[in-house]
């Protein structure tokens, strides 16, 4: 009885040994099996993850700037003194333009219409009609018209009338001309002053590094970009104000123009009524 107890308890012990070192086996094979499957598994899926985390904070501090946001940054930078009086002067310029661009729109007229509604009145002896739609017209091509009326209605010769003519034109191309020579001045104020700025801001540069005792990149590169905007920026002024300018040049130039060739025409149809 003994012998059997004791070939049991062997037994077991063997089974139970075997079975232990079976799970063991089992267990360290799919440990190095999940390691060779795992692992390289693990390694892409990392990597993107560190790469996204180091990415997105610098897509996010490199967003641009919108063009006001950059231009107010220069305009700051560029210091308030005399980027002030520029801005100042850019403004005074495209106020006159702006009001010489509405004078001379509301100068404009249909010149060919008006001549053939005073030939129409002539023809008929109506000088009084012709004055008047020529008063209810706007313009300095009607003006002229009506001066010459006046002094046709009052018997004056054709010649008295066209000199007439001629010395009210040269009036009416005087006020046409009004503002024009203040938008000029504009033009050669703006990149003036942002010179000055410039020389100023180059001098003050000069004296942080002479204080620093320093010939530093740094001193010197920030120091002349400050100087640098005021004349970029009064060069900016005179190009946009020089481009007003000669558009209101040449609206100038078309109504005088006109108003030299409707006198002429004007001139021939007194002749022709004159008699009559």
């Amino acid at each position: 009885m003994k012998k059997l107890i004791a070939f049991l308890m062997v037994a077991g012990l063997m089974t139970f040994g075997f079975s232990n070192l079976a799970v063991a086996q089992d267990e360290q094979a799919q440990t190095e099996q999940t390691e060779q499957t795992v692992a390289p598994e693990q390694q892409p899926e990392v990597a993107p993850v560190e790469t996204v985390e180091e990415i997105t904070p610098a897509a996010t501090t490199a967003e641009p700037k919108t063009f006001r946001e950059a231009i107010k940054k220069q305009f700051i930078d560029g210091g308030p003194a005399f980027m002030g009086i520029v801005l100042i002067i850019l403004l005074i310029g495209m106020a006159i333009s702006i009001e010489r661009i509405i004078y001379l729109t509301l100068a404009t007229a249909n010149s060919k219409k008006l001549l053939a509604g005073i030939e129409a009145k002539m023809k008929n002896g109506d000088v009084e009609g012709a004055k008047q739609l020529c008063k209810d017209t706007r313009g300095p091509v009607a003006s002229i018209f009506t001066q010459g009326l006046i002094r046709y209605q009052d018997g004056q010769s054709l010649e008295e009338v066209e000199k007439s003519i001629v010395s009210y034109g040269s009036v009416a191309g005087g006020k046409l001309e009004s503002g024009l020579s203040w938008v000029g001045l504009c033009i050669s104020l703006a990149p003036m002053f942002g010179f000055m700025g410039t020389v100023i801001g180059m001098i003050q540069a000069f004296d942080d590094i002479a204080a620093a005792g320093d010939m530093s990149p740094q001193i010197v590169a920030s120091g002349m970009k400050v100087a640098l905007l005021t004349t970029v920026f009064g060069l900016i002024a005179a190009i946009i104000l020089q481009i007003f300018f000669n558009f209101i040049a040449s609206k100038i130039e078309n109504i005088v123009n006109d108003m030299e060739d409707a006198s002429i025409s004007f001139m021939d149809i007194l002749a022709k009524y004159n008699n009559k």
